[in-house]
């Protein structure tokens, strides 16, 4: 039997006859916990955040109640709040469903958001590519304004925000805060040096500003209505709160799921709630954040020590899907995306596939990115177009290992951490297939297949 979701963002999402107008949306409570917000202190809310322990969305998994608290509220500045919508990690597509199903969710939380750090002017930064989620929320900030929920003196409370929605160009790289603030200022994305440009304390045009994630921004409004204490004990402490996985991939039933955190196995996941795997075909890996973080093998044991002093000794099915217990195998939870690879899975090909895109996407402002993250895609279309070497899966990694840490932002790691682990985890299939190609090079045949890369 199929594991029962907690639905706590997608509570309506998809439910029959749910809509995402603004009269559908105020129907079933909507705006309730902006009308709260505007009643309370700033600072009462967020120590309900804090409280809550909810942690970042978007991939990188910080406490949103410790990134309001570095908010430097004392430099007179305008402070400024920022919706990252730019959602371009492989594999991932929970915060466009939130945006073309219930934008109001995002509105509402967003507002409640801006009121705690008293910001008077927010911003979406939406991928340019989701162009009717632009136009969504769109209409959607308008409804919101002409019932006096959004602009000027909001529900009579004193207080005025107005929300800016801006498309971005497709980049990647604007995923990342600082890169995304260059873009909104109308710059290169290039992302700053921190220190000094942390945005908490210099952020959109070196002033105050924090960015959280659309999932993370929408958790704010159910933290207000039912109290950060409350929150906190949906999952498990460090990992609390309900988390959506975009499942893809070689399963039955590919799609979006929304469970508390820690409450399922990744076994689980893949068997009980997306029916499994494709007919007559075995698990070979997993991918469980999105492209940039690591790979996870099948057939191997993961032992050690969770953050509490929990030994742990799982075999891959056996991992919660949770923040902590993925970085303890050596993986992240990242963005929510779990790509599920079965035994017709060329790993070669699938490194080629995410080494096209990273090289694609470098930003270009770091010599080991700029330089490395192509090299390494030559090196894998080289191998898919029947010319591997033996020593190909030692030269990736080397690439790799002078990329990872050496960049401005984490894009680097992006890039190399794909490499690092495929060459760990599968380097036999590497140097097999080069034997293989050299075989066939040595005998005159051609190449036994053509590769068309994305």
């Amino acid at each position: 039997m199929a594991l029962e979701e907690q639905r706590l963002i997608f509570k309506h999402i998809d439910a029959p006859g749910y809509t995402r107008d603004i009269d559908c949306y105020l129907k079933h409570g909507g705006y309730e916990q902006l009308k709260k917000a505007v009643t309370m202190k700033p600072e009462d809310i967020c120590a309900e955040v804090t409280a809550s322990g909810v942690r970042g969305r978007g991939g990188a998994g910080f406490p949103a109640g410790v990134k309001w608290k570095f908010l430097d509220r004392k430099s007179g500045k305008p402070i400024y709040l920022i919706c990252n919508a730019d959602e371009s990690e492989p594999g991932t597509f929970k915060d466009r469903q939130i945006i073309h199903k219930d934008p109001h969710q995002l509105i509402e939380g967003m507002l409640c958001s801006a009121f705690a750090i008293q910001a008077k002017l927010a911003f979406i930064y939406i991928r340019g590519e989701f162009f009717e989620g632009y136009r969504i929320l769109e209409e959607a900030i308008e409804e919101a304004r002409a019932k006096n929920l959004l602009g000027d003196n909001i529900l009579g409370s004193g207080y005025s925000c107005d929300i800016i929605v801006h498309r971005g160009a497709g980049a990647y790289i604007c995923g990342e805060e600082t890169g995304l603030i260059e873009s909104l200022e109308g710059n290169r994305a290039n992302p700053r040096i921190k220190p000094p440009y942390f945005p908490a304390a210099l952020g959109l045009y070196q002033c105050p500003t924090i960015v959280n994630n659309v999932e993370t921004l929408c958790d704010v409004k159910h933290i207000i209505e039912m109290g950060g204490e409350a929150f906190s004990k949906i999952g498990t402490p460090g990992n609390t709160g309900t988390r959506i996985w975009c499942v893809s991939g070689h399963v039955q039933k590919p799609g979006y799921y929304e469970f508390p955190c820690a409450a399922l196995t990744l076994g689980q996941l893949i068997n009980d709630v997306c029916g499994g795997l494709k007919p007559g075909r075995k698990l070979k890996a997993v991918i469980p954040g999105g492209s940039s973080s690591k790979i996870l093998r099948a057939d191997e044991r993961f032992t050690g020590k969770l953050k509490d002093g929990t030994e742990f000794d799982w075999g891959i099915e056996d991992i919660p899907m949770d923040f902590d217990s993925l970085a303890a195998v050596g993986s992240m939870s990242g963005s929510g995306g779990v790509i599920i690879m079965d035994d017709s899975t060329d790993m070669v090909e699938a490194l080629a596939n995410i080494n096209y895109f990273y090289a694609h996407e470098s930003c270009g402002q770091c010599t080991p990115c700029r330089e490395g993250v192509p090299w390494m895609r030559k090196v894998t279309a080289r191998m898919c177009a029947g010319e591997a070497r033996e020593e190909d899966a030692d030269l990736l990694n080397d690439i790799a290992d002078q990329i990872a840490g050496r960049t401005i932002c984490a894009f680097g790691e992006a890039a190399a951490w794909p490499v690092q682990s495929f060459i760990a985890k599968f380097k036999d299939e590497f140097v097999e297939k080069a034997k293989e190609q050299a075989s066939r090079r040595n005998e005159g045949k051609p190449a036994a297949t053509e590769t068309t890369l994305i």
